[in-house]
């Protein structure tokens, strides 16, 4: 009981202080007066990271599934995402979410400090670039800084810079992995994700650094691409990354509480609504892919999908839709897996910034890899369907466009990561249906929650004339040229 209302207690805090925070209450509720004076990281990681990645899943089902046209949530009203129809009230709940579980992660480095703990250090610095990570690339700048410093008189944070945001997450990347090099394991009890085992931690630090690499390689002030090849190509040892599917991130839902997906008290109806979308389900189809098999129900004895951003007064019948059995699929707590990090190194080795193999074989590698993460054997042929192979002779569009549609469906469930990706790549290439608002042109971020105006409205102004626009028109520092 203890526990919940401190949650409800920060919860409020973070949405009337503007991600600022207080740590009185939980370091109360974790400590035993008879031995130490502070929080312990033990009590506070599985269940920090076990709500983001719920989290991340509900967005994901909600936002990413439909601007990306993996499902289509038909019906003409306003707020319809697949046509691009945003509304400002959906920006309230990942920022304050992410926010709200930063305090804890900051608290777990502040434990690891306090007792000469170096793997729970490193692993609360990669857990805090991974939700600064997905609250940049989600609203461009941010509280970051300043942040959470509500104890040391800090009540309205200026927003930071991206820029500056991801130089300094890209110090804490680099500070884990010197961390975790000689840490020992952390409990395993503690730990949803890898059981304890600091060396797995530090290979996911690594790749996640590749993947915000990835992310800004297109800016030249953070030389990122000379970064991309010193961790694939001249230090590979120096920096561990993920070796197999083994190796992947993932929170794994046992169905054991706490490790509940937050999908299982769905009523089956409710999970029905959104309909597969025809982008979706025509590509597996053409590959004989046999992951429609999880992701999709049969309709008149086939997988079939309707077109997404169709105008409104037109809805097509509703086709193909989620099983029943995704809602407790323990695959869909995926961080980050091995298959996206092989497509991250075939996208640099295609734009001939690293050479240890070749992009193809990043590339196949990838595939494979992404096919029997769900437990299946790549069908014969795969390789060389025209619209999978590939060719050395292709244009490097075309090589991104083989990539990134491949990596869509590794990112399947994965927070807002494939709208990052096409916000940045422009692939895979999506049909553009006649209802699409805004021209037809992708949401290129959230608004801030409108709370923050009133709360925090000297810096919520400074932002807006230094960034542009509160509106998902406005493009972050990553995708202006």
């Amino acid at each position: 009981m203890k526990r919940k209302k401190y949650s409800i207690y920060v919860f409020t805090l973070v949405m009337l202080l503007s991600v600022t925070s207080c740590k009185d209450g939980f370091i109360e509720l974790n400590t035993n007066p008879n031995a130490v004076d502070h929080a312990l990281p033990q009590t506070l990681l599985a269940p920090a990271i076990t709500d983001v990645v719920s989290g991340n899943m509900n967005r994901s089902q909600r936002i990413t599934n439909e601007l990306m046209q993996v499902t289509v949530n038909m019906g003409d009203s306003d707020g319809k995402i697949f046509r691009y129809d945003l509304l400002k009230s959906e920006a309230d709940y990942l920022y304050n979410l992410w926010y709200l579980q930063l305090t804890n992660f900051n608290d777990i480095y502040a434990s690891g400090q306090n007792l000469n703990n170096p793997a729970f250090m490193g692993v609360a610095r990669i857990c805090q670039v991974w939700i600064y990570s997905l609250l940049t690339d989600t609203y461009g700048d941010v509280p970051y800084f300043n942040a959470g410093k509500a104890r040391e008189g800090v009540m309205t944070p200026e927003f930071d810079q991206q820029q500056l945001i991801y130089a300094d997450l890209f110090a804490k990347l680099e500070e884990a992995n010197t961390l975790l090099k000689t840490a020992s394991s952390i409990p395993a009890a503690s730990d949803p994700v890898f059981g304890g085992d600091q060396v797995k931690w530090r290979k996911f630090g690594n790749s996640l650094y590749l993947r915000l690499l990835m992310r800004v390689s297109a800016k030249s002030e953070l030389n990122t691409i000379a970064k991309i090849k010193e961790i694939v190509d001249t230090n590979p040892a120096g920096y561990p990354v993920m070796g197999s599917n083994d190796d992947s991130a993932i929170l794994r839902w046992t169905g054991s509480a706490p490790y509940v997906s937050p999908f299982s008290t769905w009523r089956p109806a409710d999970w029905y609504i959104p309909k597969l979308a025809s982008f979706f389900v025509d590509n597996l189809n053409e590959w004989s892919d046999p992951r429609i098999q999880k992701w999709g129900t049969l309709y008149q004895g086939e997988y079939a999908g309707i077109p997404s951003g169709y105008a409104s007064g037109q809805a097509p019948d509703g086709k193909s839709s989620f099983p029943t059995t995704l809602q407790v699929e323990p695959l869909l707590g995926n961080i980050m897996n091995y298959a996206e990090l092989q497509f991250i190194l075939a996208e640099a080795g295609a734009k001939g910034w690293i050479s240890s193999n070749s992009a193809q074989r990043y590339y196949e590698t990838g595939v494979n890899s992404a096919i029997t993460l769900w437990g299946y054997t790549l069908p014969a042929g795969y390789l060389t369907n025209k619209k999978a192979k590939w060719d050395d002779t292709y244009s490097t569009d075309k090589k991104m466009e083989l990539i990134l549609l491949q990596k869509y469906y590794a990112l399947f469930f994965t927070d807002l990561q494939s709208w990052f990706e096409y916000r940045r790549t422009g692939h895979p290439i999506l049909p553009k249906g006649a209802g699409l608002r805004n021209g037809g042109v992708m949401p290129a971020r959230l608004n801030y929650p409108l709370y923050v105006q009133t709360i925090n409205g000297d810096n919520y102004n400074a932002v807006v004339a230094a960034q542009g626009p509160d509106t998902f028109t406005t493009n972050v520092w990553w995708q202006k040229p």
